[in-house]
């Protein structure tokens, strides 16, 4: 063989791998190889999520655990984060995430309900635009372009056109749901259905209700000045502006859509009602739902090839797909008055475009996403809407679960325990001790180097459990070592040179070597699959730091190996670490029983 080249390529995954980790970073050279630690090594944000139901009393015990698995699958969806979610009390949710405060944290107790509704009918928000919400902003530019967009794509689904300011765009992507942000104190359950109707008829009166009830179209203040009766509208809060009936949300424009965005998370939950909802400053009224969220398969984040934007792209389940078509078969119709179908996110509206041909594939949402945007979205679809409806309380920062100090004479005892292994080698094996020495060196670097790619791409965050799973690799890695090194005694036992033993010693014990890490590798795999918590960083991390070995096996122990057999140093009994091995066979003693004829070399 010629060691060279598979050293030269070891140098170029190092260089690769480490390049990847320097430029894609950013910051000072510490945070560039910093990887991502979790709650238990730095600390994290701890957010509270409140149910809320219509009577105000606390959900059924069931709805309650089913959301907390949903919205622990929604946050480990996002990378193998091991974050904290449990319940607490008879209402709340916590989720503690490592690292500084995330915006998604906020987000991911969203109930993410996705309805496609045909648009009935537009108006613009006649309202207060002087301070408009940041949803509301950002996706002014949506509604200009989601045509022209759904045109240019015949096959594609809805599309969301890029905002024009980055911030706004952030606040369209992810605030689908214009829940609250949370505030440094507990923000109370809202009232009841009830008491938010009876509070809408203190304030209006039933006679002004019923005159808006009769408004059958949007009111043009402009041409129709008595419309200026309805100002009151103007007082209501968002909760109560979520119980009035859909046609005076709409025609009364005194309902702005800075009240309708800010309605309280699931305000239009109902398939089978029609609803009103905002892009930018068009206000739309929408049919019932004809294509829910659970007739979504599937849902993932991607980048389109032609854009290079991130996107989410559905899958629909056979009957969804049925339902899809059907959908956009409609708004087509003969193809002279086509009509727009609104992907309609909770409250909002994520995008409206015209349907310009009847669409019998899998519908796509793009726009102006970031990775982390995309992947939060593709998350919340994937593992279905919630069964309540929860509001984000405080905001919290929580400390290390390890002291400072508890942590460093953890690594204090590490590396103890790794200078004793050293130097146990180095004893026993001699020169073959520093191929046991520079192979865990190497190994070392490529886990570190993957662990900081790995959490920049996915999201992998390295526990005490990660730490435990990589130290349980080394023993694997051990196992290797003492495989190679024996199987090449016993070729010179059975009468070989030690430079003709190299090749022979690895050919038989490679098979051993891959073997024993195969089941390393599946049955990290099996516990990843069917493990939650710090058990499947546990096993990612012990599949990772296997698979790793197995490339420092091939790329540089046998290599290197073959190059030391080469010098006069590995014919050494005292250097090479081979000892009474080679002693025996220059003096002519037996050692041992002989395992079959001897073969002399020249």
């Amino acid at each position: 063989m010629r060691p060279g080249r598979q050293l030269l390529a070891l140098g170029v995954l190092f260089a690769i791998l480490y390049a990847i980790v320097y430029f894609g970073g950013s910051g000072s050279w510490h945070d560039r190889f910093a990887p991502k630690l979790g709650l238990d090594l730095i600390g994290g944000t701890r957010v509270t999520l409140q149910a809320k139901t219509e009577d105000g009393k606390p959900p059924p015990s069931n709805s309650l655990e089913q959301a907390r698995q949903i919205i622990e699958n929604r946050v480990n969806g996002l990378g193998v984060t091991e974050a904290e979610v449990i319940t607490e009390g008879q209402s709340n949710i916590t989720v503690s995430l490592a690292g500084k405060s995330d915006d998604r944290l906020k987000e991911i107790g969203s109930p993410a309900q996705l309805r496609f509704r045909m648009v009935v009918n537009t108006t613009t928000d006649a309202g207060d635009t002087t301070d408009p919400s940041p949803s509301a902003s950002a996706s002014a530019s949506a509604s200009a372009s989601a045509s022209a967009s759904a045109s240019a794509t015949p096959s594609a689904s809805p599309t969301k056109s890029a905002s024009p300011t980055p911030s706004a765009s952030t606040s369209a992507s992810t605030n689908a749901s214009a829940s609250p942000t949370p505030s440094t104190s507990a923000t109370p359950v809202p009232a009841s259905v009830t008491e938010l109707r009876a509070s809408v008829q203190k304030k209006l009166g039933a006679e002004m209700l019923n005159a808006a009830s009769q408004v059958q179209q949007p009111l043009d203040l402009s041409q129709d000045p008595s419309g200026q009766v309805f100002e009151p509208f103007k007082t209501l809060t968002p909760e109560e502006v979520a119980v009035l009936p859909a046609p005076i949300q709409f025609n009364i424009p005194f309902v702005t859509c800075k009240q309708l965005n800010n309605r309280p998370a699931a305000s239009i939950v109902d398939p089978k009602a029609q609803a009103v909802a905002c892009e930018g400053t068009t206000k739309y009224l929408l049919d019932v739902a004809k294509v829910l969220g659970t007739d979504v398969k599937g849902a993932d984040a991607s980048t389109d090839p032609q854009t290079s934007q991130w996107q989410v792209n559905l899958q629909f389940k056979g009957d969804g797909q049925d339902k899809w078509t059907n959908l956009t078969k409609e708004a087509y119709g003969d193809g002279t008055n086509k009509k727009r179908v609104a992907v309609v996110l909770d409250n909002e509206v994520v995008s409206a475009p015209e349907i310009q041909s009847v669409i019998a594939g899998d519908a796509r949402i793009t726009g102006s996403f970031t990775r982390a945007q995309a992947q939060l979205l593709a998350s919340q679809l994937r593992y279905g809407a919630l069964p309540l409806t929860f509001i984000p309380q405080e905001a919290q920062s929580v400390s290390a679960t390890l002291g400072s100090e508890h942590l460093k004479a953890g690594l204090l005892a590490a590396g103890i325990g790794m200078l004793l292994v050293v130097i146990y080698a180095f004893f026993y094996y001699r020169l073959l001790g520093s191929v046991i020495f520079l192979s865990l060196v190497l190994s070392g670097l490529l886990v570190f180097g993957a662990l900081i790619v790995l959490g920049r791409q996915i999201g992998f965050t390295l526990t005490l459990a990660g730490i435990a799973g990589f130290i349980v690799s080394l023993g694997v890695a051990a196992d290797s070592f003492v495989i190679y090194f024996e199987r090449l005694k016993d070729e010179i036992r059975e009468g070989r040179s030690p430079r003709s033993a190299v090749p022979r010693a690895w050919v038989r014990a490679r098979r051993t070597i891959i073997s024993a890490n195969t089941i390393s590798i599946l049955a990290a795999v099996v516990l990843y699959i069917f493990s939650v918590g710090s058990v499947k960083g546990f096993a990612f991390a012990l599949g990772l730091a296997t698979f790793l070995d197995l490339v420092v096996v091939f790329l540089f122990r046998h290599p290197i190996m073959t190059m030391f057999a080469n010098t006069k140093a590995f014919l050494s009994p005292r250097v090479s670490g081979l000892g009474r091995v080679l002693e025996q066979k220059e003096s002519g003693e037996p050692a041992g029983k002989p395992r079959g004829r001897r073969v002399k070399e020249a």
